[in-house]
């Protein structure tokens, strides 16, 4: 049990079903199987969470340091923070400032703990942005560090590690992709694809795929334009930028790199087992076909049958992987969110510690 690694755990927004989903992942014995999971949160929030959940056999262990923790099935260890005043009158499936504090100071307690060598990777569940940063905003003249905005767990994790160059990873099993840009326009998410940056991020994703254990990685390098510009009719950022980056990336080593792949094509080839993979230009043209994999809906039920996929933030000096959806506050309270999105970014984020420390050993 020992050398399996400690996943740190946010419990996300409160108001949303974070705290149900932990608990639902948490009371599987199979979770303790392949890591030592313990949460970051209030614990009379998870105690709450129990019983919308209908698990009123499992134990909430308060602990006041990772140590403390018994990574036993049956008890889930939680690092004890006092944020909800009164979690029975905290509202539910609501925006708020207290709720969005609570999910903040999660994911820096988590960011502390992880830097400190205390645990070995993290994960987190969803905060809501609005939330975070309407407490951000009001907490300004108390907080010493200055930060009154984020635009979600991304850049909270960049800043507190002081991480200059980093990108988004998405994965759906073995589907994988990573963005150039994200949370940008479609117009100036065009005018960052730049041969430094795409090179920048065709290397993070190389030492990603090592870290999961993939010793030479295929790694596929989307188009921009239709049909990659088509020598120049449909644009120049194929020629001038994200070629030239392939080949530097070659010139370097990375001798698994192809492209510019076509965008209408390369998803599929990805999920035909060609690519580990898929270096995207932008926010959408990665997640369409992550979610679209992912995100099942059952029509006769009129409801998600599945919502997979894991968020993975890359270039940290620590392992960050996340849930791969929001804070779903349609289902908070009611006790049936969906947990295999958590469960699989503890197994990735289980993978890349174990990938890490072992890439440190040789």
């Amino acid at each position: 049990m020992e050398n399996r690694p400690i996943v740190g755990i946010t419990m996300g927004d409160p108001a949303g079903t974070g705290p149900e989903i932990s608990i639902k992942a948490l009371a599987d014995p199979a979770q303790y199987e392949f890591c030592r999971p313990i949460i970051i949160g209030d614990a009379d929030i998870m105690e709450q969470a129990k019983g919308f959940v209908g698990h009123p056999e499992i134990r909430i262990h308060r602990c006041e340091t990772v140590a403390d923790a018994l990574f036993q099935p049956g008890t889930v260890d939680v690092l004890h923070l006092p944020l909800i005043a009164d979690v029975n009158a905290f509202e539910l499936a609501k925006v708020s400032a207290e709720g969005g504090n609570a999910a903040f100071q999660c994911v820096k307690k988590v960011i502390e703990l992880a830097m400190a060598g205390e645990v070995d990777a993290t994960c987190t569940n969803a905060l809501n942005k609005e939330a975070m940063n309407l407490a951000l905003a009001q907490d300004k003249g108390a907080r010493s560090d200055g930060y009154t905005h984020f635009d979600g767990h991304t850049e909270i994790y960049a800043t507190y590690t002081g991480t200059k160059k980093y990108t988004m990873m998405l994965a759906h099993h073995d589907f994988r992709v990573v963005h150039v840009s994200t949370h940008v326009s479609l117009r100036e998410a065009c005018e960052r694809v730049k041969k430094a940056r795409v090179l920048e991020v065709i290397e993070i994703a190389n030492q990603a795929c090592k870290d999961m254990g993939i010793e030479n990685p295929r790694i596929a390098v989307a188009g921009l334009n239709p049909h990659c510009g088509e020598n120049g009719l449909f644009g120049r950022e194929e020629i001038e930028e994200i070629t030239p980056a392939i080949e530097a990336a070659k010139a370097e080593g990375i001798t698994g790199v192809t492209g510019p792949c076509p965008p209408d094509s390369v998803f599929s080839q990805a999920l035909g087992g060609w690519y580990d993979i898929v270096v995207c230009m932008y926010h959408d043209q990665g997640h369409i076909p992550l979610k679209t994999v992912g995100f099942v809906y059952d029509r006769e039920k009129k409801d998600w049958k599945a919502v997979e996929g894991v968020n993975v933030t890359l270039g940290l000096p620590i392992v960050r992987a996340s849930v791969d959806h929001g804070t779903d506050f349609y289902h908070a309270g009611k006790g049936n969110g969906n947990e295999k999105s958590l469960i699989n970014a503890m197994k990735y984020a289980t993978r890349m510690a174990i990938g890490r420390k072992k890439g440190a050993a040789r």
